[in-house]
């Protein structure tokens, strides 16, 4: 066997190996989404929420009401989006979207954000709201670092720009409106536009 076949070999079997222990069908395009749908979800709340300052947002206000209503619908649409474009490339690929590695990948995903969201709605109702959106950066930022060992190694960069963006905003609490904007919508549109170029290469 000559040294360019055994380096082939090699090169197959690590790719094999990371196949098996990673998940790979991630879309880029499903970040790019996620951040227009964040940009959008902004823009209403900024222009028809934000305006109305008659009622302050408070925990029992409408505004705050309307506020969950527009954050949970961006994060229904970007998981809907995610999972369709995901399903597609893995159908693709040729690879299974549900196995063990994509349980990991959800369990790794999903304690550091559910304890974030048990966290910041423990502080809202104690009428804590200054640090809402860096919290939430910070808290998705540590998710996604979390999660990066099980899937493309390029997230956990992302996660790493969150929680600086997260915590660069604890420290100007009143920008956290535009903080926001910054890591929920425009380093998703990049993240998701270097992963698509990426994989437009392969």
């Amino acid at each position: 066997m000559s040294e360019k076949e055994y380096l082939n070999d090699i090169r197959e079997i690590k790719n094999l190996m990371n196949r098996s222990s990673r998940f790979i069908s991630l879309s880029g395009l499903s970040g790019i989404f996620a951040g227009i749908y964040a940009i959008i979800g902004a823009l209403v709340a900024y222009f028809f929420i934000f305006p109305n300052n008659s009622e302050l947002i408070t925990l029992h206000s409408w505004n705050f009401k309307l506020l969950l209503i527009i954050l949970t619908l961006v994060a229904i649409f970007s998981v809907v989006t995610a999972l369709f474009l995901t399903t597609r490339k893995a159908k693709k690929n040729n690879e299974k979207v549900w196995d063990d590695t994509t349980k990991r990948l959800l369990i790794n995903f999903l304690i550091p954000l559910l304890t974030g969201g048990i966290y910041i709605i423990i502080k809202l109702n104690s009428q804590h709201y200054g640090l809402t959106a860096s919290l939430m950066l910070i808290f998705y930022g540590l998710a996604l670092v979390s999660a990066s060992k099980y899937t493309l190694g390029n997230v956990k960069y992302l996660g790493y720009l969150e929680i600086i963006i997260g915590l660069i905003c604890a420290a100007l609490p009143g920008f956290g409106f535009w903080f926001w904007i910054l890591g929920f919508g425009v380093l998703h549109i990049l993240y998701g536009s270097m992963m698509y170029l990426q994989e437009k290469k392969q």
